[in-house]
C-alpha cells in the first residue's frame, strides 16, 4: 500500500514536513508512505497547458497521485490560507483523472491555524477528493521546532498519527476500487 505525503511549505525545517517524515517511521512495514518533494518545481498553474503539452513537473506530479492508495497533506495558514504553492499544486490536480475519488487525510500542525484547513477542505472536496475525517488530525506539536524523530517519540503525537494512518489504511482496504 502506497501513500504520497504532501507538505504545504517549501520551509526547509518545517513542522510541517517533520509530521509527514514522523508519519513515515511510525507506518507499518506493509505501508509505504513517501514525501512529495517537487511542490516549489511545479510551475504556475495554466490551464492553456492542460493537455497535451502538460509541463514535466505538472505530469509527474500527477503520476505520482495517481499511482499513490491515498494522499496525507499537511499545511502551514499563511495569512488565514493555503500556501499559494500547495493551492498551485491542487490546480494542477483539478485536470487529472486519478484524482476524483482519492482519499485524503489531512493533518494540521498548528491548532490555530483553522482557516487554511477549512480552505484545504473546500477545495479538496470541490475538486471530489474523498475526505476522511477520521483520518485527519490536528497535532498539537510540544514545540515548534521538533523534528520527525521528536515526533515520533513524543507519545501523545505518536498515536494521533498512528491512528490516523490506521483509519486511512482501513478506508483504502475497504474501498480499494474507489482508492
Amino acid at each position: 500500500m502506497h501513500i504520497l505525503a504532501i507538505s504545504g511549505s517549501l520551509r526547509a525545517l518545517s513542522s510541517n514536513k517533520a509530521a509527514l517524515q514522523a508519519l513515515s517511521r511510525l507506518a507499518p512495514p506493509e505501508v509505504r508512505i513517501s514525501i512529495f518533494a517537487g511542490l516549489a518545481e511545479l510551475p504556475h498553474f495554466n490551464p492553456d497547458l492542460d493537455n497535451e503539452r502538460l509541463p514535466e513537473p505538472a505530469s509527474r506530479f500527477r503520476s505520482l497521485v495517481g499511482a499513490a492508495d491515498a494522499l496525507v497533506i499537511s499545511s502551514p495558514e499563511y495569512a488565514h490560507g493555503v500556501p499559494g504553492s500547495l493551492k498551485n499544486a491542487l490546480d494542477w490536480l483539478v485536470g487529472s483523472l486519478d484524482f476524483a475519488g482519492k482519499p485524503v487525510a489531512l493533518i494540521n500542525t498548528s491548532p490555530r491555524a483553522e482557516h487554511a484547513q477549512a480552505s484545504l477542505r473546500e477545495t479538496l472536496g470541490t475538486m471530489a477528493a474523498r475526505l476522511v475525517d477520521n483520518a485527519s488530525i490536528t497535532l498539537a506539536l510540544p514545540s515548534r521546532s521538533i523534528d520527525a524523530e521528536g515526533i515520533a517519540a513524543d507519545p501523545d503525537c505518536a498515536a494521533a498519527l498512528r491512528g490516523a494512518l490506521a483509519a486511512l489504511v482501513g478506508v483504502i482496504v475497504s474501498a480499494p476500487h474507489e482508492a
